[in-house]
């Protein structure tokens, strides 16, 4: 277990946080993002860590590469690694990027040919409490577009799962219908989107870096089979599977 956080460890990774937060693009960059079908788009990325059930220092960290737009998997990367920061609410990039890092920095050793052209974040990017969420920290790193995907909705910036934030997840017809994250202050951090016409239930996707967060909606789409885009879907299942293969006896979890 890890020894509870120091005072000084959250203002020192709070200073890094704003530091890095002045390098975030929140705007398209690269000429694929332009078109209507994504020309000239061929590998998207995903990424994730999945833990051990009740070990919350050993994890696998998984990187994946699809083609796009046929979502086949053309690379994996399976890692089993040893956490050495602690969890703290809001600060969870610096626990798990340096082994996401690794991973794209391994792809572009070995393998530069592979290496996405946009990835995909089992997390939040501008949709944060200080707007520097796991998919902004990786992204601004890597120098990579990334996109972040979130299952689950973080209550922050006066964005609530009450009532109103219900019936506007009602109001969602079909795939690709989205609304608006809108904080206290007025300012679109992300966007919910029903993601496939079979899901009711949306996912909560933002900027991580280097795309627009309409561009970024519609990628998520395009990149859904099921409920959750195939680049994270693809990197769960594969980090669950390395941990069953490898530890047969243990029960896995990935983040919500």
């Amino acid at each position: 277990m890890f020894s509870p956080p120091e005072e000084d460890l959250v203002h020192q990774w709070e200073s890094e946080q704003d530091r890095l937060r002045q390098q975030v693009v929140d705007v398209d960059t690269e000429d694929w993002q332009s078109g209507p079908h994504f020309s000239g788009l061929d590998r998207v990325g995903g990424v994730d860590l999945s833990f051990i059930k009740g070990d919350d220092v050993n994890a696998c960290a998984q990187l994946v590469v699809l083609s796009y737009p046929e979502l086949q998997v053309l690379y994996e990367d399976s890692q089993m690694v040893a956490l050495t920061a602690p969890y703290i609410a809001g600060f969870l990039a610096f626990r798990e990027t340096p082994f996401l890092l690794e991973a794209l920095q391994r792809l572009q050793k070995n393998q530069p040919e592979l290496l996405p052209q946009v990835v995909f974040v089992d997390g939040n990017g501008l949709f944060h409490y200080r707007e520097f969420g796991l998919a902004c920290h990786l992204g601004v790193l890597s120098g990579l577009p990334c996109v972040g995907v979130a299952k689950n909705l973080l209550q922050v910036q006066g964005v609530y799962k009450n009532e109103e934030h219900q019936s506007q997840i009602a109001a969602l017809q079909r795939g690709g219908d989205s609304f608006p994250l809108t904080a206290a202050s007025g300012k679109v951090l992300g966007k919910a989107l029903r993601s496939s016409d079979k899901s009711s239930k949306p996912v909560y996707v933002s900027v991580g870096h280097k795309i627009n967060l309409d561009t970024a909606v519609r990628l998520t789409h395009s990149c859904c089979r099921y409920r959750v885009p195939e680049p994270i879907r693809q990197a769960d299942c594969r980090s669950r599977e390395y941990l069953r293969t490898h530890f047969p006896a243990a029960d896995t979890e990935t983040k919500e």
